[in-house]
């Protein structure tokens, strides 16, 4: 059952990290997929953060404690990087910087779910999935993801996000017509965003690089800073949307309204709802 927050305590409180991010610009380091790059670059720049595309293990052990927080997405996984994307967990572990783990299509073969559990072995922050990704890493076997699609609505997951965060010790978000999340105790969802962002490729992943962002100035609050940046980037989502005329237009939409956000709006739009 869903209890309504007070929308003005929640919109204060996501205008106060998304503020924070603007004041403090952090590096986030992201270590993700070909085809989201560019989607994950600008979201971060347009929110206020400063990306950081690097994956060269050469370079990690030098450029990995100058960041603020590290982004890993599996989605374009190569035996080459794997021992990259666990040696910035590991520097961040060992510096006390968040991480956070997008688990891209999990389900799609056993390398990919294999290179997750050991990945998840190594404590992220928060593991943000759409909910057969979830499903799929909670149950720890191949599910029946089919490429990067959902085939299960976001509340199909929630008692597998629970299972899961329970069981690694990390925030559980998953993507869908609501964004939960969970620490294994809590739920929260938050209700923005529109359908048509699921036509844009790698807007998951640009989603979870935000909670990132957010996480990186309030890691004390990194449950509800995780909320907050599902419903900031779905905000963003329905502004874009109001201007778009399909998938390309509500991309550059979508990232202007994120840069351009302000108190008022926040203030008055952003959803969020606790669940008991």
């Amino acid at each position: 059952m869903a209890d309504q927050e007070d929308t003005n305590t929640w919109g204060s409180t996501s205008w106060t990290r998304l503020s924070s991010l603007r004041q403090q610009s952090p590096l986030i380091q992201c270590i993700t997929n070909l085809v989201s790059m560019d989607i994950m670059a600008n979201t971060l720049l347009a929110a206020g953060a400063s990306p950081a595309m690097v994956h060269s293990i050469l370079e990690i052990p030098e450029f990995t404690p100058h960041t603020q927080a590290v982004v890993i997405n599996v989605g374009t996984l190569t035996p080459d990087w794997l021992p990259a994307m666990k040696a910035a967990a590991a520097v961040a572990n060992q510096l006390g910087k968040p991480w956070v783990l997008d688990p891209a299509a999990v389900g799609a073969s056993g390398f990919r779910l294999k290179a997750c559990l050991e990945l998840i072995e190594l404590k992220p922050t928060v593991v943000r999935g759409n909910g057969s990704e979830i499903i799929a890493l909670s149950m720890a076997s191949l599910g029946s993801t089919k490429g990067a699609d959902s085939l299960h609505e976001s509340s199909d997951a929630v008692e597998a996000a629970k299972s899961l965060a329970k069981s690694s010790g990390s925030i559980v978000a998953i993507s869908g017509s609501v964004d939960f999340v969970t620490d294994g105790q809590r739920v929260i969802g938050a209700h923005n965003g529109v359908p048509m962002l699921q036509k844009i490729t790698a807007t998951g992943c640009a989603v979870t690089a935000l909670i990132a962002a957010f996480v990186a100035t309030d890691q004390t609050h990194a449950f509800e800073a995780t909320a907050s940046a599902l419903s900031v980037f779905g905000l963003a989502g329905e502004i874009g949307m109001g201007l778009a005329k399909g998938p390309a237009s509500l991309r550059m939409h979508l990232i202007d309204s994120l840069h351009g956000l302000d108190q008022e709006t926040v203030l008055q739009r952003v959803k969020i709802t606790s669940f008991s």
